[in-house]
């Protein structure tokens, strides 16, 4: 290339466009992988000790990490909740047109771990000023939110997001719902930081998301440190 192209304007345009492209589609496998059964959520724990949360904190590669380090938890799944369309493929999800944000859904012992300590965990991984989208995945499919399974979560999600909201002077975006549905995504994407380490490494630098956990978050970042009041 010579010196004239590297000045011109258009070319720069096109850097800005491919820089552009990657990032829209940073939470999306390299390649088409094949379709496989989802996962089970059941038959995991015991009945009398299990229980179920469910957290949309934008890509859902990033949300198992945290919780999967925790004992108690048994299992992180990887998918989809908040739409209507009825069990949506990756790809429909991924267009932005079912209404559908990326969600984990988080099955633990409930006599090793409680709910509390998951909403923690949960702020202390998401921008929580942000409701377009996280870092660097834009639009509605990563919206945060945290979809409560009973009146006891949703008591203990408002009382943690007032207590964020006390915190800072921004307005706090995650929404707090009823679970109406969960849809477990492709096999492919389930425990994907496991499969693909050095991808899910390239992906999490390039999208910042630590950086902009620190900046928020600052010692507490991605940990379950309780949350501070004024």
């Amino acid at each position: 290339m010579t010196p004239d192209l590297f000045r011109s304007t258009p070319f720069f345009l096109l850097l800005g466009a491919v820089a552009a492209g990657l990032l829209l589609g940073a939470c999306t496998p390299s390649s088409d992988a094949t379709d496989a059964p989802p996962i089970a959520a059941d038959s995991v724990l015991p009945a009398s000790v299990a229980d179920t949360a469910t957290f949309a904190g934008g890509c859902f590669w990033c949300m198992e990490p945290p919780y999967d380090k925790i004992d108690g938890v048994a299992a992180t799944i990887s998918g989809f909740s908040g739409g209507t369309t009825e069990d949506p493929s990756y790809r429909q999800v991924a267009s932005g047109m079912t209404d559908h944000t990326e969600v984990v859904q988080v099955i633990y012992d409930s006599t090793k771990v409680d709910y509390e300590r998951l909403l923690r965990v949960y702020w202390h991984n998401v921008d929580p000023f942000d409701g377009t989208g996280q870092f660097c995945d834009r639009g509605s499919q990563y919206r945060p939110a945290i979809f409560v399974h009973d009146d006891r979560q949703r008591e203990l999600a408002e009382q943690t997001k007032a207590t964020v909201a006390a915190q800072f002077s921004e307005s706090i975006a995650v929404e707090v719902q009823p679970l109406s549905a969960f849809y477990a995504a492709e096999q492919y994407h389930q425990d994907y930081y496991q499969k693909n380490p050095q991808e899910y490494k390239r992906y999490r630098q390039g999208c910042q998301r630590d950086a902009r956990l620190q900046e928020i978050w600052g010692e507490a970042a991605g940990g379950d440190a309780a949350l501070a009041r004024r």
